[in-house]
């Protein structure tokens, strides 16, 4: 499965809330609260490609993502990404531990997610700020953008680990 996508930071997350739903997006899932942890290889095989394997904890569940290198775009995030639900996080993290995987980085954030036909909308509340996130097809991020006052120059292609990475402030995220 193929995931594009862009952030854009935005001050008020109310605001955008309201202008969200002006614009026809529907509430899919309420605020909730997020824990990620990523995991890779003593030697950071995986970083070394630009890959990524993410647990990702809300609401008692757990998911398995894995992402692939980024793929050349100027303005969008567009990488390989397969995910999975799972039952039981702590199997999985002796799963992980028993092939060789550690845990490398964690982060948290709370997050809203909106939908408006195939585009996925995440407001996103985070320890370097609060961002909207928009995935689907370029041309249905670049309208639905345009519809929110917002232009590519807006658009970010960092994840939350480099965002977090570039404040330098290790309160915010743990480098395990």
């Amino acid at each position: 499965m193929l995931e594009i996508e862009v952030k854009i930071k935005i001050d008020d997350v109310d605001a955008v809330r309201s202008r969200l739903e002006k614009q026809g997006a529907v509430l899919f899932r309420d605020r909730h609260y997020e824990s990620n942890t990523l995991y890779d290889f003593r030697d950071s095989l995986l970083y070394s490609k630009q890959n990524a394997l993410r647990i990702r904890e809300k609401n008692k569940k757990g998911f398995l993502t894995f992402k692939g290198a980024k793929q050349r775009s100027r303005k969008f995030k567009i990488r390989q990404e397969y995910e999975t639900e799972v039952k039981n996080v702590k199997h999985l993290r002796k799963i992980l531990q028993s092939l060789g995987l550690i845990p490398v980085f964690q982060y948290q954030k709370y997050r809203t997610v909106y939908r408006k036909k195939k585009l996925l909308i995440c407001l996103d509340e985070t320890a370097v700020g609060n961002f909207i996130e928009l995935e689907g097809d370029q041309s249905d991020i670049v309208r639905f953008a345009t519809a929110l006052g917002f232009t590519k120059q807006d658009f970010i292609k960092d994840d939350y680990i480099q965002l977090l990475k570039q404040t330098g402030d290790k309160k915010i995220y743990k480098q395990l």
